[in-house]
């Protein structure tokens, strides 16, 4: 048990995936998993495990914003031993050829700054996804058939953003989408020696102002999490 976390030794698997929403964190545990068993539910923070073909999974809140999630990922890692973590949430498109709906992976995070900024002091760290976990998600994307793009994305600590020029900057240089934990999630995951990836369903478009209705939503994210789950358990056998 932690500050944060009130599972007991044990219950959080070494597979992690990490949705901001703890109701998303419900219903995808409720729809992919076996046998879910609700592990922790500290401040409303919702994490179950449960099995995936075989495998031992959590799946686990992380809250909203890069503080939040580095909070919840410190732990899980440090206190509970969790070896994989992949987030699943949702982005906002920053490139036309995106479409709503499609799925990125992050390969790169740039970010303007997160809670681990002060250790790097004048350094601009580049934190990256885990090369496995990356190729793997890509190959499930394109077996199941859903669209599906490799690059950098924006790691951003506000949501209600007025850097316009920042945004157009980011769209020439061929950032992908706008999302909110991943940055940090790969700076941990690279401290820890863990593996870490980002599986994003865009849920709107930066640019066209599109967006998914919010009764459509938990369908177009089934894709994003059977490509996680794919890929956490690439070439393993429960």
């Amino acid at each position: 048990m932690t500050f944060h976390i009130g599972a007991k030794p044990g219950d959080i698997a070494e597979t992690v995936l990490l949705p901001g929403d703890p109701y998303r964190a419900r219903w995808a545990a409720q729809t992919f998993l076996e046998h879910p068993v609700l592990v922790n539910e500290v401040r409303g923070m919702l994490g179950y495990t449960g099995t995936w073909r075989g495998h031992r999974v959590t799946i686990h809140g992380s809250g909203m914003g890069m503080p939040s999630l580095s909070i919840y990922a410190t732990e899980l890692m440090k206190d509970y031993g969790a070896q994989t973590l992949i987030r699943i949430g949702s982005a906002g498109a920053m490139q036309h050829h995106i479409k709503v709906r499609d799925i990125v992976l992050a390969q790169t995070a740039s970010t303007y700054g997160t809670p681990s900024r002060s250790i790097f002091r004048d350094l601009n760290f580049a934190p990256c996804a885990d090369f496995g976990l990356l190729t793997a998600a890509h190959q499930a994307a394109l077996k199941i058939g859903v669209p599906v793009h490799v690059g950098g994305i924006y790691s951003s600590d506000t949501f209600y953003d007025e850097r316009q020029d920042l945004g157009e900057q980011m769209q020439r240089h061929g950032v992908l989408c706008v999302e909110m934990e991943a940055a940090e999630l790969y700076i941990l995951a690279a401290r820890y020696q863990r593996r870490a990836l980002a599986v994003l369903t865009m849920s709107d478009h930066i640019l066209t102002g599109e967006a998914l209705p919010a009764d459509q939503r938990e369908t177009s994210f089934g894709a994003m999490v059977e490509v996680a789950l794919a890929a956490a358990f690439a070439g393993k056998t429960p």
